[in-house]
């Protein structure tokens, strides 16, 4: 029987396991691993996402390259100290999990949070022309914790986010996502890097019942 999950974070995707199965820390006596699922999206594009997942949860299971998983449990937020400076480190923290064997996919990535924006929204616009804004939002859990989730709204949800206040509570519905961008180092060298975010398809902000929907 699985942890009850806080319905104020709650994550469920399905995809194919593209990484070796990993150990990644202990705590408490309880061993976490971690691996990387691919989700596809509607179109040809496949979100690679991390996962972290408990060994009482995997239970021996045979888990390789290859193998289809229904994850289920919350986006989580640590800090991560690399290279002189704190890193936001994004992952799915996995409550339950399935092999999943059917070869249809519905809706195999969906993310709900309610939580509280804690930082000034950033509003902008592609070279195309398309209005992205981006939010940070902090959901709570238990023991004073909570976790810090990079979102990325898209034209109407974009206006409306940008009018949005550091404090205000939001609920939000979309999916995860991962985006490959490029970091310039300096005048000849240029990395690209992977940033975690989910990508809003609705929302509601809470105090007033105002809903939008892309």
């Amino acid at each position: 029987m699985t942890d009850k999950v806080i319905d104020t974070n709650l994550v469920s995707v399905i995809g194919e396991v593209c990484s070796p199965l990993s150990f990644s820390h202990e705590m408490y006596g309880e061993g976490f691993y971690s691996l990387d699922i691919k989700v596809p999206r509607l179109s040809e594009y496949n979100d690679v996402l991390p996962i972290t997942i408990s060994e009482r949860i995997l239970m021996g299971e045979n888990i390789k390259c290859g193998t289809k998983l229904k994850i289920e449990g919350q986006l989580r937020s640590y800090n991560k100290y690399v290279n002189g400076r704190n890193k936001l480190v994004i992952t799915v923290f996995a409550r339950d999990m399935e092999i999943f064997e059917e070869e249809e996919i519905k809706n195999p990535n969906q993310v709900f949070l309610d939580g509280y924006i804690c930082k000034e929204p950033v509003y902008r616009s592609t070279p195309f022309g398309r209005e992205i804004t981006d939010m940070l939002i902090a959901v709570n859990r238990p023991y004073n914790k909570s976790d810090y989730i990079p979102c990325i709204a898209w034209g109407r949800n974009a206006r409306f986010s940008e009018k949005l206040k550091v404090g205000d509570h939001i609920k939000i519905w979309g999916r995860a996502q991962s985006r490959e961008y490029q970091k310039k180092l300096n005048e000849e060298d240029v990395i690209t890097k992977v940033a975690y975010e989910v990508s809003v398809s609705k929302m509601e902000i809470s105090d007033n019942n105002n809903k939008l929907k892309e």
